[in-house]
């Protein structure tokens, strides 16, 4: 690489210092943007005139000094609108449909939730830095609740009306077959399934005794939807389903392999599976123009990766990619992968394979 001018290196330099301060007001953001959620602040003032940070806090039933920082540090951030004069707040209608929840999969302000919450781990993921090993899932207390609004989230608005077209088993979801999803989580997804197609058996399983208990909790009018608590690597169900689908449940493993030739076991010949993973390449210089890019490794350097490596996993991590993705389904046992997406969740991956007849 060519040396740069001393003008050269000041002026990337000073760039670079642009760049830092820029994370560092970003970084301090995502909290407030967090707690506007958590709040409901912007769902308050979401369609709502410019307002006063009394008349805020009041609609939101909230302490007003706490209310009129966060205007403040989101006033400064851009995100909202100051009119100093009238002393009043405003929230774009531009911005509100990206940071309500009337936003669905648009709602950035549920992923950028993952920021404060994997701060709580920094020091164990510093001395894993140092030590090896990993960081186990039990270090995450409220991991599994941002899953579940960020998941509930997703299929609300998409799993009826874009992933089920793509599956090869459509229709005979409605003339009656037998459903699993491994990694089911708190259970949103069987939940919608079994509720619009009554003729279909869906079964849960997951290794969350809290996630399964909100999956029970929630199942409790649908005959049709039962939830296990179980391991994905040991499930043990030969030739049961017709069709088994995981959603971003693979690359966090601990024997990834393992629980894929678990799923090829559990299918009956010709059934299918459903693989959604974080849409990426395995090659790192594909990813780098990628605009989440960061925040995927992020979240795979201080949840997905660390808590494989705890349990003595693989660690493929957030990123391993579709090229690993699809080599990993293929040596399973599965057979005519293919590779899609669905228009409102383009951030993942959706692999469609079957097991040979």
């Amino acid at each position: 690489m060519a040396e740069l001018s001393l003008n050269e290196s000041k002026v990337k330099s000073k760039a670079f210092m642009g760049q830092m301060i820029s994370i560092i007001n970003g970084g301090a953001l995502s909290l407030m943007i967090s707690i506007g959620h958590k709040t409901g602040l912007f769902d308050i003032m979401d369609g709502s005139p410019p307002a006063t940070s009394d008349e805020i806090s009041i609609s939101a039933d909230l302490d007003e000094r706490y209310v009129r920082e966060w205007l403040s540090a989101l006033s400064c951030g851009g995100i909202l609108e100051h009119d100093s004069t009238a002393g009043t707040f405003f929230l774009p209608p531009e911005h509100a449909g990206l940071l309500t929840r009337r936003s669905g999969p648009l709602n950035l302000a549920i992923p950028l939730q993952m920021i404060p919450l994997l701060g709580e781990v920094e020091e164990d993921i510093v001395d894993v830095f140092k030590n090896g090993g990993g960081v186990p899932y039990d270090r995450y207390p409220r991991f599994q609740e941002l899953m579940a609004e960020t998941s509930n989230n997703r299929f609300d608005r998409t799993l009826l009306k874009q992933i089920v077209p793509i599956l090869p088993v459509e229709d005979e979801l409605s003339t009656g077959i037998d459903v699993a999803d491994v990694g089911c989580g708190s259970g949103r997804a069987l939940c919608i399934l079994g509720a619009a197609f009554p003729n279909s058996r869906f079964v849960g399983f997951d290794m969350s005794a809290k996630g399964i208990e909100a999956a029970q909790a929630q199942a409790a009018n649908l005959p049709n939807v039962t939830f296990e608590l179980a391991d994905a690597s040991a499930l043990n169900q030969h030739e049961r389903f017709d069709l088994v689908t995981t959603f971003d449940a693979i690359h966090d493993q601990a024997q990834p392999e393992q629980v894929l030739a678990g799923i090829h076991q559990m299918l009956k010949p010709g059934g299918s599976y459903l693989c959604v993973e974080p849409k990426a390449s395995s090659v790192l210089a594909e990813n780098l123009a990628e605009p989440m890019a960061p925040y995927m490794y992020t979240i795979s350097t201080m949840h997905c990766m660390t808590v494989s490596l705890a349990y003595g996993g693989e660690g493929l991590g957030t990123a391993w990619g579709h090229q690993t993705a699809t080599e990993y389904i293929r040596r399973a046992g599965f057979e005519n992968i293919e590779i899609t997406g669905v228009k409102d969740d383009r951030s993942n991956s959706y692999f469609i394979s079957r097991r040979a007849k």
